[in-house]
């Protein structure tokens, strides 16, 4: 891109190479219209947005919805595809908790830390159109994002009780999980005084607005500013480039015959468990974290590298069979996260809700472990292509039914960047070390499905493996299954590889030697001693 030549996503991961790069390049980038809407106008017209249509009367009922009217908006224009689902799971929760509201709380050593903060946090705010953005959505046709010249960070000090155990969560409790996306900024701070000096500092950020690159892009912004070097932050690009290019093919019918011949056949949910409600609001979840073993990474990376595919897709592969195994099914369909900034143009490394969902499908009965990595391989290649494709499409074009989920596990491969003040675990330890004086308690990213998998690729050979989930699923179980899978598909790679052995992805196991036994032996243990009576006795007493 730099060079300014444009190569295909799909090219990179099928050729990769110099010279298949080279043979693939060419490919058509999108033109974005120019915004129309001059600096001071007084008076927004629908000719002024090229980018949504709009009349007249809707242009003015979008308007009034902002503070300053007409003078304080800088653009209008549509949802992203991931957009539009996040603002149908605010509207089903109905003013309830939000599953898609982000908090992080953070801890300062004393107010005038905390000051500077808010002033570093505010010049982010007036940097990026994203963060200055509120959404409409009664009286129109479709919703619209409103990106505001003008928006100032709500700060809200709040009075905890001092005598509380964990003065984080009583923060997060007493604030909730609400927030307003008719108005900007989606993002805003609520500030506890704490004994010492000290202050406890809870951001919430509405997902419709970010995903978690973007955050550490925001923190690592924060924290540049604040030693002083602001000259340095590159300039930022509007949001609205992102939209247009993102909407661009969804005229072209590519999207629906790409998942049109994916879904074929697929006509119920995969429900790990049986547990298929997607419509949950992001509470009652319990966590469970596993290292991956430092040996079997090892043996993955140089499995995946032989394989000319990637870790990510050998885990993709590991977690088909799990799924196989805990939804009784051989045909299984889950969902992906794509990070959205492969095909985004330039400046994807920025702010904004890039990121998107969208199905994998795997056929775990018919393939051999290889042809499995190959065949994924593929298919989350052909997905990068789409990556911007609206997940409400892809369910359309199944066999599914209107009113079920597609799928209802999602799985989520992280690419973890070594910087970002997001570097604290549920637990409250600060992986990075945070800024000076500024110690970071507390981050949670939820989401509306009873099962998320996520794997955190950290690089020199660090992997970890997070689930979440709500009851009756035992995490810390289905973190072991995937370890497991993991372990059995990576012997299965090297069979194949060394030997030309080519095992069944069926075949491989999901249940470690303790979890073989409590099922086998414990489980089946069925001895007991039985009276020298007649059936018809056994019942009057099992009865009384």
């Amino acid at each position: 891109r730099v060079r300014g030549v444009s190569v295909s996503v799909r090219a990179l991961f099928v050729s990769p190479t110099p010279a298949g790069l080279a043979a693939a390049s060419g490919a058509v980038s999108v033109v974005v219209p120019e915004n129309l809407i001059p600096d001071g106008a007084q008076v927004i017209t629908p000719e002024m947005l090229p980018l949504v249509e709009l009349t007249e009367a809707e242009v003015q009922a979008v308007v009034g919805t902002v503070e300053g009217g007409a003078a304080n908006v800088a653009d209008i224009y549509p949802l992203a595809p991931l957009q539009e689902g996040i603002l149908f799971h605010h509207l089903l929760a109905d003013g309830g908790q939000d599953a898609y509201v982000s908090p992080t709380v953070i801890e300062f050593d004393g107010r005038s830390r905390l000051d500077g903060f808010l002033s570093a946090l505010q010049q982010v705010i007036d940097r990026h159109d994203v963060f200055r953005t509120s959404v409409v959505w009664q009286g129109l046709r479709e919703p619209v994002q409103v990106v505001w010249r003008s928006a100032t960070l709500p700060v809200t000090e709040v009075a905890l009780d001092a005598q509380a155990d964990d003065p984080a969560a009583e923060l997060m409790s007493v604030v909730g999980q609400t927030m307003d996306l008719g108005r900007a900024p989606l993002l805003d701070l609520h500030v506890a005084r704490m004994p010492g000096g000290r202050w406890l500092g809870l951001i919430r950020i509405h997902h419709v607005t970010q995903d978690h690159t973007a955050m550490e892009v925001v923190y690592d912004e924060v924290r540049t500013i604040l030693a002083g070097r602001a000259e340095e932050l590159p300039e930022p690009l509007p949001f609205r480039d992102f939209v247009a290019q993102a909407r661009a093919g969804l005229d072209t019918g590519e999207h629906e015959e790409f998942f049109r011949e994916l879904l074929a056949g697929v006509d119920e949910p995969t429900a790990a468990f049986g547990i298929s409600n997607v419509r949950g609001d992001g509470s009652g979840v319990v966590r469970a974290s596993e290292p991956v073993d430092p040996e079997l990474a090892v043996r993955l990376l140089e499995a995946a590298r032989r394989l000319g595919a990637s870790p990510a897709t050998v885990m993709h592969v590991a977690w088909s069979r799990v799924l196989a195994m805990i939804s009784g099914r051989d045909d299984v369909v889950f969902g992906t996260v794509l990070l959205g900034r492969m095909n985004a143009g330039a400046g994807s490394d920025r702010v904004g809700l890039f990121m998107n969902t969208l199905p994998v499908r795997v056929r775990t009965a018919e393939l051999d472990v290889q042809a499995a990595v190959t065949a994924m391989r593929g298919q989350l290649a052909g997905l990068l292509e789409h990556e911007h494709a609206p997940l409400a499409l892809a369910q359309r074009v199944s066999e599914v039914p209107a009113d079920e989920p597609l799928f209802a596990a999602l799985f989520n491969y992280r690419h973890n960047t070594a910087g970002g003040t997001r570097g604290a675990d549920e637990g409250g330890a600060a992986r990075d070390g945070g800024f000076e004086g500024i110690r970071p308690v507390f981050a949670r990213e939820s989401s509306n499905y009873p099962l998320t998998v996520s794997v955190d690729d950290s690089g020199a050979e660090r992997f970890a493996v997070t689930v979440d989930a709500v009851g009756p699923i035992d995490p810390q179980a289905v973190a072991g299954m995937l370890l497991t899978a993991v372990g059995g598909v990576v012997s299965a790679l090297e069979a194949a590889l060394d030997d030309g052995v080519q095992v069944p992805l069926s075949a491989v196991g999901v249940l470690d030697a303790a979890e073989l036994h409590r099922v086998l032996v414990e489980w089946n243990d069925t001895d007991t001693v039985v009276p020298q009576v007649l059936v018809p006795g056994l019942f009057a007493g099992q009865v009384a």
